[in-house]
């Protein structure tokens, strides 16, 4: 109904509803004045017409009259009018019939006065006058028929149609026209608007004349020239981020591995060193591990934001490949499973192994045993569930959980962890066209839900 009832419609109805009521208007004032006046016309000239009729016939000889002259005088006035009478008392002469004159036009007459009334006889309109003499009881009648009248008004009612209806058609050209005229820059407004909010940021409207709507078509082009200078400056800003994260990144992994390979050698020394040169050795080696972990992330990371990560993607024993991941980091001892044989998919095995590292990793490290690994399948997903025993997600960390960097905990200041496991495992979840989510039933649920066939 509401896009019915639209901008178009209202207009369309608004204008129509004017014009109508306007040639209404006018059409029927004109109407009933008209029909005053060729009523008053026709009613002037057979008043004046049955006087002068009186005027040839007057003064009579003899009073009271004799029924001759009364019958006279009605013929008379019957060639000026219609039809006639002549009254003098009770004697009643002429044509026009007593029961035509209505009672209350007689009692009119009876008191001195020249009256008329407009009656319908038979379907037909007629005009009936009445009048007495001066100073005596002989009292006159004519009828005089309005049909020529009423042809006229009629006619002139049916010219009045005509033209309300050409009027009518007029306004509806009017309207469309009219709308046209206010809705195309609307709608060239709007296909810009829409277009800016698909992320052209090149949409503009194109600026006609000089009224409100032109001036909206110039805040809004200039809104957008804003808006693409300001995104301009952001995608600039945050590439050069990216580019700085990722150039640091990578010059920090040559003498990480430096590092890692001083740092293995002084695991291996450290039975033999002092306690407490030992501990330290032992701290360092663990700190340079968790530098290089979070130095690779962070590269990893830059591969998704510039859109430079791909999949290679081969046929999968899903079952398998989760076994391996497992056994790979020892936790198949720690781990309870639920995978069944026969399920394969066309996945990227090294990121589905990224995956399922950070979330069995995560389970462990802040859940509580047992943590359960399952697999479940149809023609065209499958899903891998990691859930634990522990106390569950608090509701305040369940929308920020994949979030980069974001800890539940924010009194903890150090972790093994990078804060970026859950971010890399959902944008590899993304790259291979599935979803990951968490939530709580019992204790911390993480679904992985994955197309069988992803090819790219």
């Amino acid at each position: 109904m509401r896009r019915w009832w639209g901008l178009r419609a209202r207009l369309f109805v608004a204008f129509l509803a004017l014009v109508v009521v306007t040639a209404a208007g006018v059409s029927g004032a004109m109407y009933v004045q008209a029909r005053k006046e060729i009523l008053q016309r026709s009613q002037d000239a057979a008043v004046s017409s049955m006087l002068a009729g009186l005027e040839a016939r007057l003064p009579l000889r003899t009073l009271p009259p004799t029924d001759v002259q009364l019958r006279l005088l009605a013929a008379e006035l019957s060639n000026r009018v219609d039809t006639a009478a002549a009254v003098y008392g009770d004697r009643w002469q002429g044509d026009l019939r007593p029961r035509l004159v209505p009672p209350e036009l007689r009692s009119a007459v009876a008191g001195g006065h020249v009256a008329w009334q407009r009656v319908d006889l038979d379907g037909d309109p007629v005009l009936i006058i009445g009048t007495a003499i001066g100073g005596t009881e002989l009292e006159v009648y004519s009828l005089t028929s309005l049909g020529p009248e009423e042809a006229s008004i009629d006619g002139m009612a049916a010219r009045a149609w005509l033209v309300s209806l050409g009027a009518l058609v007029a306004a509806v050209l009017l309207a469309f026209l009219a709308a046209e005229g206010v809705l195309g820059p609307v709608r060239e407004l709007r296909r810009a608007a829409w277009r800016l909010g698909a992320g052209d940021l090149t949409a503009r409207s194109t600026v006609r004349g000089g009224d409100e709507l032109a001036g909206v078509s110039v805040t809004f082009n200039d809104t957008a020239r804003a808006l693409q200078h300001h995104v301009g400056e952001l995608r600039r800003m945050e590439s050069e981020a990216r580019r700085f994260v990722a150039d640091v990144s990578h010059e920090l992994r040559t003498p990480l591995a430096a590092m890692t390979a001083v740092t293995d050698v002084l695991d291996e020394e450290a039975e033999t060193l002092p306690p407490d040169t030992a501990q330290a050795a032992r701290l360092v080696s663990q700190e340079t591990k968790n530098l290089t972990r979070l130095v690779n992330d962070l590269i990893e990371i830059t591969r998704f934001d510039s859109g430079r990560a791909t999949l290679v993607t081969d046929e999968v024993d899903v079952a398998a490949a989760i076994t391996s991941t497992l056994d790979t980091r020892g936790w198949l001892t720690e781990v309870e499973t639920a995978l069944p044989e026969g399920i394969t998919a066309r996945l990227d095995a090294r990121r589905l192994d990224v995956i399922v590292a950070n979330l069995v990793g995560n389970a462990l490290t802040h859940g509580a045993e047992p943590v359960r690994v399952s697999l479940t399948a149809n023609e065209q997903w499958l899903t891998i569930q990691v859930t634990d025993a522990g106390t569950g997600l608090p509701p305040a960390v369940l929308p920020h959980v994949f979030d980069r960097f974001y800890k539940a905990d924010t009194a903890r200041t150090r972790s093994p962890g990078s804060g970026l496991g859950l971010a890399i495992a959902r944008e590899n979840a993304h790259l291979h066209g599935g979803t990951l989510t968490a939530a709580n039933a019992g204790g911390a649920v993480f679904t992985l839900t994955l197309p069988r066939d992803r090819t790219r």
